[in-house]
């Protein structure tokens, strides 16, 4: 038997086992992420509209920070700059 064909029967073995992705049934959406979506946009408008709650947000996310530039650039993701216009939606980057 030639050298070149000890590899064909553990390729066509290992192949057989294989499913291509297409012959998988598609997963359902995933509701827990559509969930996340909308309380993560509720948040937003929450902290955008409520100066006192973004305030009590900020105390809690930024507060305990005792590093200065690491304090000042946790206020500063609270800031106007950082808070999209109301009725636009933010970009969440994906994973």
């Amino acid at each position: 038997m030639p050298k070149c064909s000890s590899w064909i029967v553990p390729a066509i073995f290992a192949a057989a086992f294989i499913v291509p992705a297409s012959a998988q049934a598609p997963e359902p959406p995933d509701q827990g992420a559509a969930a996340n979506v909308r309380q993560s946009q509720q948040y937003e408008q929450v902290l955008r509209s409520n100066p006192s709650f973004r305030a009590k947000r900020m105390q809690e996310e930024c507060g305990p920070v005792t590093d200065p530039e690491l304090h000042a650039s946790c206020v500063a993701s609270f800031g106007a700059d950082s808070a999209p216009p109301a009725g636009k939606p933010r970009q969440h980057r994906g994973s």
